[in-house]
Parts: C-alpha cells; sequence; structure tokens
C-alpha cells in the first residue's frame, strides 16, 4: 500500500501519529483476534457435543418407532422461540432463551400413557435441535468476525505499519539530506565571503 506524503514536517507529524495511533490499536485487534478465535473453537466444541446429544436423542426415539405411529403430531407445536442477544469480543451474537410450546388438549384416558412422555420426548429434540441452530448462527458470525480482524491484524502489521515507517524514514532522511546541502552552500558562501575578503 502506497502511502501519500509531502517532504515536509508536517506531513511527517501526521504520518508519526498514525503510525502511533495503528501502533496503539494493533495490540487491542490481536487480543480480540485471540478471543474470537477461542470463542470459535469453543462453540465448535458446543456444536459437536449438541450433534451427538440429537443422534442419541433420535436413537431413543428410534427406539420407540412402532409406538410413534399412534401419536399424533399435530397435538404440540412451536409456537415461539425466544432469544437474546450477547456481545462476545463486541461481536452480537443469537443466544436461546426458551422455545414456547402449545399443546391440544387431548384425552388422558383414551391415548396410550406413553403419550405424556412422548411430548417430554418431543420437546426435548425439538430444544437440542433449535439449540443446535442457534450455536451454528453463533459460530458463523464469530468466525466471520475472526476473519475480519484477521484481515485488519495483517493489513497493520504487514502493511500499514511498516508502510508509515518506511515514508517517515525517507522524510526524515530527505529532510536531513536538505540540511546538509544548506550547511554545505552556507559554508562555500562564507569560504567564498572570506576568500574575496582577503583579495581586498
Amino acid at each position: 500500500m502506497a502511502i501519500a506524503f509531502q517532504f515536509n514536517k508536517t506531513s511527517l507529524q501526521g504520518l508519526e501519529k498514525d503510525l502511533k495511533m495503528r501502533q496503539r490499536t494493533l495490540p487491542t485487534l490481536q487480543s480480540k483476534e485471540t478471543a474470537l478465535r477461542m470463542e470459535v473453537k469453543r462453540a465448535k466444541a458446543e456444536i459437536a457435543a449438541l450433534d451427538e446429544e440429537v443422534d442419541r436423542r433420535i436413537r431413543d426415539y428410534d427406539q420407540m418407532i412402532a409406538l410413534w405411529g399412534e401419536f399424533d403430531t399435530s397435538l404440540i407445536h412451536v409456537d415461539d422461540v425466544r432469544m437474546s442477544v450477547k456481545k462476545i469480543a463486541g461481536v452480537r451474537v443469537p443466544v436461546l432463551d426458551e422455545v414456547v410450546y402449545s399443546t391440544r388438549p387431548f384425552s388422558i384416558f383414551e391415548s396410550p400413557k406413553w403419550f405424556l412422555d412422548g411430548f417430554e420426548q418431543l420437546k426435548a429434540i425439538a430444544d437440542v435441535g433449535i439449540r443446535q441452530e442457534f450455536v451454528r448462527r453463533k459460530v458463523d458470525l464469530l468466525e466471520y468476525a475472526r476473519k475480519k480482524t484477521t484481515q485488519k491484524v495483517n493489513l497493520f502489521e504487514k502493511v500499514q505499519i511498516p508502510g508509515y515507517q518506511d515514508a517517515i524514514r525517507k522524510i526524515k532522511r530527505f529532510m536531513e539530506d536538505e540540511e546538509n546541502l544548506s550547511k554545505s552552500s552556507q559554508k562555500i558562501v562564507k569560504a567564498k565571503r572570506a576568500a574575496q575578503g582577503g583579495e581586498v
């Protein structure tokens, strides 16, 4: 990245200010990147645990497959999924608070006695599945934020900070060269005047 600058003190001061700001910001960005990386790792582990739990619950469900043929699935319905938002390393992620179910009235005496357990089993499977989707969304958001933060860290570390340092070095060298030329020309003028003064 080419940094636009002029060979003067004002430009030098502006570049030094920008460089200091980036050098102060870099550790914060690196910390954010590390925190996001850890949160992504933790969330992926949570997804793996939820996947296992879903598989286990489905296996339990499959063991009673013959009975489920009798179950009227219209008796239970997911009415609402209540959620809140939590900030993790500056990233807003959804958090599952509660799943609200509604059940249609049915006769306990005319239905098989395992129906009440069936409701609980279906709620448990639905809860885990919905929680799994929330965690997946969380991973997507955190992963995206981590990638963006990593790009910014790399931009600062590998492009902008070295670019500013190079520009500052060039300006300082130019100003030193100008100062040296000015001093040399003053010495030459002084020497010529001294030589002319000696001839008279």
